[in-house]
């Protein structure tokens, strides 16, 4: 987690917001219609610093020679970074499955991210499965919240979004499980070694 170098979730913000600015600014690009892009440039970078601002506010307060997990920031980033280059490279109306398999990366890498972060001090490791899976279960309950007000509520996909969000949902939820496993195990190893 250590050797991930500062400019790779630098670099990932960059291109997040970038591809944002252009689907918010360039006109006449139809695959940005109706998706809130707008709500996007703001949101996007907000959630994106959210973790490492944390990080920054409780634990270099703590411990300030304490190295900045800065591999655990660029997967908390990622999942962001793919959902907007899924847009611009209009895969969510190109390629059936990009939504499903989305939700379930995305939340992979957000989940292990965080659990990076949180789960350490969490005994056994079946809690710390526990506890990542659950606060994935409650980040995706939210995301589709955001998603149903910001452009499904008031756009043409209101006829199916029972069924896509539900689907959602499991598939995040499927996500933080993995995330939870992998998490709990290299945790268990890096235990083992000390």
């Amino acid at each position: 987690m250590n050797r991930v170098r500062w400019w790779v979730p630098v670099l990932i913000l960059a291109l997040t917001v970038g591809q944002l600015a252009v689907a918010e600014w360039v006109p006449g690009i139809d695959r940005f219609a109706d998706k809130a892009f707008g709500a996007r440039l703001l949101a996007y970078p907000a959630m994106m610093l959210l973790v490492p601002a944390i990080w920054w506010l409780v634990v270099k307060r703590r411990r300030p020679d304490a190295p900045p997990p800065y591999g655990a920031f660029s997967l908390v980033m990622l999942g962001f970074l793919v959902d907007v280059t899924g847009n611009s490279l209009d895969l969510y109306d190109s390629v059936t499955w990009w939504d499903d398999m989305n939700h379930f990366v995305n939340w992979f890498f957000l989940l292990s991210g965080i659990g990076l972060l949180i789960a350490g001090p969490v005994r056994p490791g079946w809690a710390r499965v526990l506890m990542i899976v659950g606060l994935g279960a409650v980040l995706a309950i939210g995301w589709e919240l955001g998603e149903w007000y910001t452009f499904i509520r008031h756009g043409t996909e209101i006829d199916t979004a029972y069924e896509d969000t539900l689907g959602d949902e499991v598939l995040g939820t499927l996500g933080a499980l993995c995330a939870g496993l992998l998490v709990a195990r290299g945790l268990r190893e890096s235990d083992t070694v000390r």
